[in-house]
């Protein structure tokens, strides 16, 4: 199997799709560090950084807007742990995060540390700078997810060559967002592409870094960062909203005008159910039925909550909520999920009341490869997301007009040309105006990945989370008990844990 469908699978078109070329190192833009970079995309699509359920529940259980579904007894902690806050530092799902996140932390030390070496010799070829950018991305990257779940983490930014290394204290989060921002600044001064176009569909671009960076400063709610960043992507005019949002997440909108950043997933008739070329993300959240529709897990589903919260009309439910009735029920209960006509059957067991959409395979696709999805890319940062990180910061600026602007550019959308539906937001009232941002969020990115981490640096979780047991210390998980027992006293468990 080349290295390039490894790493790098394209899946614009599945069902035709033709074999891809093999990294050589004649490939000036793959670079001479293309191998170690291209496992850090293999990395981050691992089960424990983003596809598992541990990576789930770290970052969406913990919302009003998904659980953890599934049987009642079927991971009956879990749901305790994550959608009810009775965290431990033995909590399952949590060392796994952070010694996965951290593995990732020390392949891009070692990367950086050999381009360093290589700069001392001449001149950096192209191909080198942009492996270089990819590694303080993905470095960024790994730090903004120990940072949002853990707050203080050690902060590693060299090769560790003996286990005394490794036994590094905890860092300020300051200090973390610090070396985040470093590596997002110099990564976007490199000569990384602002498109690869069919090259290497799904590697990290300028816009991507911009994104990512402007995230990192919503989450400690830096406005005139975040409006600065955002506007960069914005303006370059790389990415828009053409795609209707019924095809986003399907099979036919992978990699489409509105992707900034998609991990790249395949299935192929040798491997058609593999997390070598693929990756369980969909078949965590699949069906929990039997024959026919037993998709998976289904585990990490949306909430009678998350369904009301969409306006009446609003298209956007339909491709988020994935319908469906249990055994010995009645299908006439069951809504027809477009575009497939499909009803699929649960175990009359489950708890949930709707699966994730956004993570469904079309019926050929399942015929043809396996029930498990293997082949779903994963959407990380999309340009509706950028908009309404822009309009956030323009309405906290002042900036009403702008603010109007981006907002009416992701429900126009949404809308898809039905005028009775999802009416133009008009208010130049800041506080109306923050809601309706804030509604936006909520049902735009619904089932993805910021809808706790928002509730968080908005300050509503002790509000909106308050009947689940939330309370302050709930912002950070704790560390592991595994880390603080091999540190011998050097790592401090977070407080009141």
């Amino acid at each position: 199997m080349s290295l390039l469908i490894v790493m790098l699978a394209a899946c614009d078109d599945l069902l035709n799709q033709e074999p891809q070329g093999e990294w050589t190192a004649n490939d000036n833009r793959g670079g001479s560090f293309a191998t170690e970079v291209f496992s850090m995309y293999s990395k981050v699509r691992g089960f424990n950084v983003t596809t598992g359920n541990g990576a789930l529940a770290i970052h969406n259980f913990r919302c009003e807007d998904i659980e953890k579904g599934s049987s009642a007894s079927d991971g009956a902690a879990w749901e305790t742990q994550y959608d009810k806050f009775n965290y431990s530092p033995a909590m399952n799902g949590i060392s796994a995060y952070w010694t996965s996140n951290y593995e990732i932390v020390h392949i891009a030390n070692k990367v950086l540390a050999d381009i360093k070496e290589a700069e001392t010799a001449g001149a950096l070829p192209e191909g080198d700078q942009i492996n270089k950018a990819e590694a303080l991305f993905f470095r960024a990257f790994v730090y903004f997810n120990l940072v949002r779940a853990f707050g203080e983490v050690p902060l590693i930014d060299f090769v560790i060559t003996d286990a005394a290394q490794a036994n590094v204290p905890k860092a300020t989060v300051a200090k973390i967002y610090e070396q985040i921002d470093a590596d997002l600044q110099e990564a976007a001064t490199l000569p990384i592409p602002r498109t690869w176009g069919a090259t290497y569909p799904g590697r990290l671009t300028w816009g991507a870094v911009k994104s990512l960076h402007a995230k990192t400063h919503l989450q400690r709610n830096n406005w005139s960062n975040v409006s600065a960043l955002a506007g960069e992507v914005i303006g370059a005019k790389l990415y828009d909203l053409n795609t209707p949002f019924n095809k986003i997440f399907r099979e036919d909108g992978e990699n489409c005008s509105e992707s900034i950043w998609e991990l790249q997933c395949t299935s192929t008739p040798e491997l058609p159910g593999s997390n070598e070329v693929g990756s369980q993300y969909a078949a965590v959240q699949g069906c929990r039925g039997a024959g026919d529709w037993n998709f998976g897990w289904g585990w990490h589903t949306p909430t009678q909550q998350l369904a009301d919260a969409f306006e009446t009309g609003d298209p956007r439910k339909d491709e988020t909520l994935l319908y469906f009735y249990k055994t010995g029920g009645d299908p006439a209960t069951c809504p027809a999920n477009t575009p497939w006509g499909e009803k699929p059957v649960a175990n009359a067991d489950v708890i949930n009341k709707y699966y994730n959409k956004k993570a469904y395979g079309a019926p050929e696709m399942r015929a043809k490869y396996t029930k498990g999805c293997y082949w779903i890319n994963i959407r990380m940062i999309r340009y509706s997301d950028v908009l309404l990180m822009a309009a956030e910061a323009a309405n906290e600026l002042g900036n009403t007009t702008d603010a109007l602007d981006y907002l009416e550019q992701v429900r126009a959308r949404a809308r898809g040309g039905n005028n009775a539906i999802l009416p133009e937001v008009t208010t130049t009232d800041k506080a109306l105006l923050r809601a309706a941002i804030k509604h936006e969020r909520r049902v735009e990115l619904a089932m993805e990945w910021d809808r706790f981490y928002d509730l968080v640096r908005w300050g509503d979780a002790p509000v909106i989370l308050s009947a689940d047991g939330y309370q302050a210390k709930h912002e950070y998980l704790p560390l592991p008990q595994t880390e603080i027992d091999k540190s011998n006293g050097v790592l401090v468990q977070n407080p009141n844990y």
